[in-house]
């Protein structure tokens, strides 16, 4: 899973410094660095907790065929250009144990999904608003 996750995060690491190309290099390294940073301290461990103790409980063959599917699956899409996240496939595939298993928290499960589908607007909206700022001066 780990080299599957940087072959999937290394390709947005490289395209988030052509974005902000504008910037001086070392300034440019900062800022990305600093993003991550805040991201991974806001919410890095409230995901690997969820991820670890809340979708479902599972053994350790359980485990390994979660890791194992995940990443084959990220490897696989990376193999033909497929934009994933390795969050987002790990997280179905420890769905899949729960679920065949019966031991899926849905409430957990249906607040992830919930996440997923209100992500993409949000970020749109953003996007646009920072978009309509960043023209009007």
């Amino acid at each position: 899973v780990s080299f599957a996750r940087c072959l999937t995060d290394t390709t947005k690491i490289a395209a988030l410094l052509l974005a902000i190309r504008v910037l001086d290099i070392r300034l440019g390294l900062g800022a990305l660095a600093i993003a991550m940073a805040i991201g991974g301290v806001l919410s890095a461990a409230k995901v690997a907790e969820t991820m670890s103790v809340k979708i479902t409980s599972m053994n350790h063959g359980q485990g390994f065929a979660a890791n194992l599917a995940t990443g084959v699956l990220v490897i696989l899409a990376s193999v033909y250009g497929l934009p994933v996240s390795t969050t987002h496939v790990s997280v179905g595939a420890l769905a899949g144990i729960g679920l065949t298993q019966r031991k899926a928290n849905i409430k957990v499960l249906r607040k992830i999904v919930l996440s997923w589908v209100i992500t993409l607007p949000c970020a749109a909206f953003t996007a646009a608003f920072v978009w309509w700022l960043t023209a009007r001066f």
